[in-house]
């Protein structure tokens, strides 16, 4: 498998800095999404890079450093619970995706998604259907994303320990249902998520 072929064919086409761009937390009930955006030096693969999903949290861990490194451009952005509430997870997911690219500071011309949704962009791009496992760029960004908000959630563990944030991360697990319903929600909840726990 060529980790590099959807990048090769975005230099080809005469594009100079492709960026890989993947997001983290669409599915939890609590906490930000977030965005990563990669911009690799040409022909650079990192070993050891998977889709996120695929390692182990201490192998994720290990990466992110590693990857910030021999990146030429990173940019990881959020789009809070607020604005989840407000214009919904999928707007919200893009709205991350967005800064995330607005961010770098190598000024990106061309964006490869992972995903079948193209956020609206003023650079080209396209979407990658589990880029993540595709595309060095993407699954780069992947890392990038899950760490960051693994790393914000430990941090609402400490100030919320009664719903164990360290532990599953914001997602819906049964552990965190009976947790809400025991102690209600938190600011970090997405109020939103939640309406099928009361029901």
């Amino acid at each position: 498998m060529d980790w590099l072929e959807f990048e090769k064919e975005a230099l080809a086409k005469g594009y100079k800095a492709v960026c890989g761009v993947d997001e983290a937390g669409r599915g939890p009930l609590a906490g930000p999404v977030c965005a990563a955006a990669v911009i690799l030096p040409e022909g650079v693969v990192i070993d050891g890079v998977n889709d996120s999903k695929k390692l182990s949290e201490k192998k994720r861990e290990s990466l992110f450093d590693v990857i910030r490194e021999q990146t030429l451009a990173y940019s990881i952005a959020y789009a809070t619970v607020d604005e989840i509430e407000e214009i919904n997870i999928l707007n919200a997911t893009m709205l991350a995706m967005r800064r995330a690219i607005d961010g770098l500071n190598v000024k990106a011309d061309y964006a490869m998604i992972d995903g079948n949704r193209l956020p609206q962009l003023d650079i080209d791009g396209e979407c990658i259907v589990k880029g993540d496992a595709k595309s060095m760029s993407i699954a780069c960004a992947s890392i990038l994303a899950k760490v960051s908000r693994d790393r914000l959630l430990y941090k609402y563990a400490e100030e919320y320990p009664m719903y164990g944030f360290d532990k599953h991360k914001g997602y819906g697990t049964t552990a965190h249902r009976e947790a809400i319903l025991k102690y209600g929600p938190c600011p970090y909840h997405r109020k939103s998520f939640l309406k099928k726990l009361y029901k």
